[in-house]
């Protein structure tokens, strides 16, 4: 349910520690991206932990540049070496590229049937997305991991997901850092003695769905992990889906076809 984001991690040493922190601090699904271009260090992290290939759940993506039938195949192969790994728990098309998606899909279809991704999904899909996807596939998205936080409620999104058996991810929960010192979620937090972050996460969590976090800081890596000694009540989550003010932080693919 608490899954550890590589967004914008640089590759390297960087990714690397970052990775180990959060295995230190008790993470076990780990989310990467073509696009994020540290696929190979995350690999290499995992690989030296002492963790069996067993203990964790791995998330890539297909790159919108990659997109394509034959073409899916060959960024999927590629992901795998700089993954060192011989399967990923979930592999996602990371955007609704309109002219793409279907054949995209089919061939994420038949990586499905191989055993390569023990499950496959979408990313940034709106409703209209899905119900086009859900049209012409023969294998449904397990997944849709969209950006969702106490400032971007999202819930007939969500109710539409959990209604269709897709499970939602929740990417970009702390808004980027632009909503940390809210006055109103300082509030909040102040009450339960934790971080604005640590609300923002339980929020996410309590709502029953999977919440992606990033850090490269040991300090605050070990800190996100830190939920589970406190519950917000149901009067404060009422009050923490108020603070919905639709913030787009990264990409809005509402206005996709």
């Amino acid at each position: 349910m608490l899954g550890f984001g590589m967004f914008r991690t640089k590759n390297g040493q960087e990714a690397i520690d970052a990775v180990t922190w959060a295995i230190k601090a008790g993470y076990r699904h780990f989310d990467t991206a073509a696009i994020y271009g540290n696929e190979e260090s995350v690999g290499k992290a995992l690989k030296a932990s002492s963790l069996k290939r067993s203990d964790y759940f791995l998330t890539t993506k297909l790159w919108n540049s990659d997109q394509g039938y034959e073409s899916t195949f060959k960024a999927f192969n590629t992901s795998l070496q700089k993954l060192q790994t011989e399967y990923v728990d979930l592999y996602l098309m990371h955007y609704p590229v309109p002219s793409t998606r279907l054949d995209s899909w089919r061939a994420m279809e038949e990586i499905y049937k191989s055993g390569k991704a023990k499950a496959i999904g979408v990313s940034n899909f709106t409703i209209k997305h899905l119900k086009h996807l859900l049209a012409n596939c023969k294998v449904k998205p397990s997944v849709n991991q969209f950006e969702l936080s106490t400032f971007f409620v999202r819930q007939e999104l969500v109710d539409y997901c959990k209604a269709e058996g897709i499970v939602v991810q929740a990417y970009s929960p702390l808004t980027k850092g632009q909503r940390l010192k809210d006055a109103n979620l300082v509030k909040v937090a102040k009450k339960y003695n934790v971080t604005t972050a640590q609300i923002l996460l339980r929020y996410v969590l309590q709502r029953d769905l999977v919440c992606l976090v990033k850090s490269a800081s040991e300090k605050r890596i070990a800190e996100n992990a830190d939920l589970y000694n406190f519950e917000i009540s149901d009067e404060d989550m009422k009050y923490l889906d108020s603070l919905d003010e639709e913030l787009v932080t990264g990409w809005d693919s509402r206005g996709e076809p």
